[in-house]
């Protein structure tokens, strides 16, 4: 029972004992497993970005709200403004062994009074799909949002990606509905899938991260022994029976 009774016998939440809003989160650099986040910067970062995501065929733009951009003068302008906002706040996925930014994610939908976050914008070039990097950049924000003291981290997408549906499964979110024509993007119907990490979830997933993080779950040719959704799979509260499609 996650409710308590009132004196009307009416159902209420339980209480959050010494519970404080969080603070909005900094924009700073966080690092670990050969990861950095850095805050976005368009003179430090967008030339590795534009090589990086020049090595895509298109297809990593379906499902997102810009690109892809004709030339480097638009995308400039594009990183631009999204790197002057703070709501979304973009970060630089950057490759600690190279210096090379490979993609982008961000926080989005800030809500301090309900203690919500959201990971999204999520812009991952070739070269870093797939990859333990990838994985290292979103728990480093995963990690970074619970500190702060937030309960809930959302992933939302396209109902109809189903690779982004797998990805946040594998990363340990829960899947929790879908909302039937939630928005319009680029003139076409989009559905989309809600999922979340709460809180009280976060120290058991934050051991199975450690655990598929650790270099001794690589081989000498940077294959895993240990699959990341073997170890998530037993704690998610809800599972996305679309995910599995794939």
């Amino acid at each position: 029972m996650n409710y308590e009774l009132n004196q009307f016998g009416q159902p209420v939440g339980l209480p959050l004992q010494n519970w404080v809003a969080p603070d909005f989160p900094p924009a700073k650099e966080l690092g670990g497993w050969g990861c950095r986040v850095e805050p976005l910067q368009l003179d430090q970062h967008s030339d590795a970005l534009w090589q990086a995501f020049s090595a895509d065929d298109g297809r990593m733009w379906t499902y997102l709200t810009s690109g892809p951009f004709a030339d480097v003068q638009a995308f400039n302008a594009w990183l631009d403004r999204v790197s002057s906002g703070i709501d979304p706040q973009f970060y630089a996925i950057v490759d600690e062994a190279s210096g090379k930014a490979l993609g982008l994610a961000s926080y989005l939908r800030i809500d301090p009074a309900a203690a919500a976050i959201e990971v999204g914008w999520l812009h991952f070039s070739p070269a870093l799909q797939g990859t333990r990097l990838a994985t290292a950049a979103m728990v480093l924000m995963m990690k970074n949002a619970f500190e702060l003291g937030y309960r809930r981290y959302e992933w939302k997408c396209n109902a109809l990606n189903l690779p982004s549906r797998k990805a946040a499964q594998r990363l340990g979110f829960s899947f929790e509905g879908v909302f039937r024509q939630a928005t319009v993007n680029r003139n076409r119907n989009r559905d989309t899938a809600w999922f979340s990490v709460l809180d009280q979830e976060w120290p058991a997933l934050e051991e199975a991260f450690a655990q598929w993080l650790s270099a001794d779950n690589f081989d000498e040719a940077g294959r895993q022994r240990l699959a990341l959704s073997d170890l998530t799979r037993p704690l998610l509260a809800m599972k996305d029976a679309a995910s599995s499609l794939l």
